[in-house]
């Protein structure tokens, strides 16, 4: 329950942001209203000796957050990808939160192993490692299964890790409340909208299974990029507390001189890697939006091995395409076609100018293009071109914003591997190649199709629809004759739009 049982909870954490002294760094990064300043030290300050001290080596605010326990440390995560809120300064530093937590006893993870998948872990695995990695939920153990011999990961949630978790998200929507309550300037800051956006990730990561789900649609998407790979669900050793996935050996991706010293090609790694979440993007848009060092290795053979799929990123396709045709129209350094672009999705408000809001892009692309290759960047491209078109009146587009902070992510690892890499030479074949299948004739057809199988399921039902609107003629009390014709009009219409389509989808097939 929501109720005044969360205050003692919120004094607890706000004097331990006074504490660590990651109180003024975090207000200011959040640019939040004086008012709101104030009463957070007032209720905050008083009990700073309650706080937690926290590592004195870390970062203030993620000093802070790691002392507060898992349910800080995930949200914390999950701030570093809404820049929009807590500002790039800070969402760089949330950035590299790590989920550094001593691991749970493997006699209870095996333990949860019988409660989930119904029989002894030593009678499903020959072998059962040590936990291999400790993170905020869940932890990691190396193990070998009984049937079949393979190495597999087991991946175990921490034991009253939901009820912890739901114990904090009831004090953060209590939090959110109470701000924008007590000061109504913060609404802008959307409290409440952005305490909702954490439980939705969470309470997905919660569930095993939909973790495992995202892995085997992340491989089925990716199946036929050579040099990548996914490691796979073992559905039947699975459920919601426990998750069984191959097991991937590499050398990590943070590793440069390791991957030299084994023979990798280091620079054409990093391009690879930018090139591949480009395309999972852009052609499948469901990305892993958590692409950093930790959850990246490199098999021996130079695949690049993918981990972590609790945090995926989804894009409809009609943003897929507006977002490539921005990414292209910089390439081309087209800005008067970027602005057109902004101005057809909705994003920018039509009262604008567009010849004004085009000059404005231009001061955002040419310093860019201007810069060395070393310091050419795609993200820092997005971030500037948010900024801009914010001024513009243009609303906060979430999708974009977990796109542009994943390309942040991945630009780190490629420049990491190669610091001379020029982003967008890497990037414009892919992009070139999604315009090329996504705009063009191709395209055209495709969509068509899919025109013309909606149209179709409706087909059937074309002749009662039409006898029906006919037979209203004749009722005694008809409707005005202006929409009986406009619906009769509007049925004929679609007959003949499906059979146009078909014949024009013939055509260009």
């Amino acid at each position: 329950m929501r109720g005044p049982h969360n205050i003692w909870r919120l004094i607890r954490t706000g004097a331990t942001f006074i504490r660590t002294g990651a109180m003024h760094q975090a207000l200011e990064a959040m640019d939040a209203p004086p008012r709101l300043r104030a009463v957070a030290y007032a209720i905050s300050a008083p009990f700073a000796w309650l706080g937690y001290k926290g590592d004195p080596d870390l970062p203030p605010v993620t000093r802070a957050i790691t002392a507060l326990g898992p349910a800080y440390i995930k949200f914390g995560q999950v701030l570093s990808t809404r820049p929009d809120v807590v500002g790039s300064e800070l969402a760089d530093q949330l950035r590299v939160l790590q989920d550094k937590l001593p691991p749970f006893e493997t006699s209870v993870a095996k333990r949860m192993v019988e409660e989930e998948l119904g029989a002894p872990a030593d009678q499903l695995f020959m072998e059962f490692s040590e936990p291999v990695a400790a993170a905020s939920i869940a932890q990691v153990h190396s193990a070998r299964r009984a049937d079949t011999g393979e190495r597999v990961a087991v991946k175990v949630l921490r034991p009253g890790i939901e009820r912890a978790f739901r114990r904090d998200l009831d004090a953060f929507h209590f939090a959110a409340a109470m701000i924008e309550r007590i000061s109504p300037a913060s609404r802008r800051l959307r409290p409440s909208e952005v305490i909702k956006h954490f439980e939705s990730v969470v309470m997905g990561e919660l569930d095993l299974r939909l973790e495992a789900a995202s892995a085997s649609q992340f491989g089925a998407n990716t199946e036929g990029d050579a040099g990548f790979v996914v490691p796979q669900p073992v559905w039947n050793l699975s459920a919601k507390r426990v998750m069984v996935l191959d097991w991937a050996e590499g050398l990590p991706m943070g590793d440069p001189d390791g991957l030299r010293g084994a023979g990798h090609d280091v620079s054409g790694i990093g391009e690879r890697v930018l090139q591949l979440f480009l395309s999972h993007a852009l052609r499948d848009g469901f990305f892993h939006a958590d692409m950093h060092h930790g959850n990246l290795k490199v098999a021996g053979n130079g695949d690049i091995l993918a981990y972590d799929f609790g945090i995926m990123g989804q894009i409809d396709e009609y943003t897929r395409r507006v977002y490539a045709e921005i990414l292209m129209g910089f390439i081309q350094r087209d800005y008067k076609r970027v602005a057109e672009v902004h101005f057809e999705a909705g994003y920018v408000p039509a009262d604008r100018d567009v010849d004004e809001f085009a000059l404005a892009l231009r001061a955002v692309g040419e310093p860019i293009f201007g810069m060395d290759a070393t310091h050419i960047s795609m993200a820092r491209l997005l971030a500037y071109l948010f900024e801009v078109t914010e001024r513009f009146g243009m609303q906060t587009q979430t999708q974009l914003i977990l796109l542009q902070r994943t390309m942040v992510v991945v630009e780190g690892v490629a420049r990491s591997l190669n610091p001379s890499i020029n982003m967008w030479e890497v990037a414009k074949p892919v992009v070139e190649k999604y315009i090329r299948e996504s705009l063009g004739p191709r395209a055209i057809a495709n969509d068509l199709r899919k025109t013309v199988q909606v149209l179709g399921r409706f087909g059937p039902e074309l002749p009662d629809l039409v006898k029906a609107a006919i037979r209203k003629q004749t009722e005694p009390t008809p409707p005005p004759v202006t929409v009986t014709r406009w619906r009769y009009a509007a049925l004929i219409s679609a007959g003949t739009a499906l059979l146009l389509l078909g014949v024009v989808l013939g055509e260009l097939l």
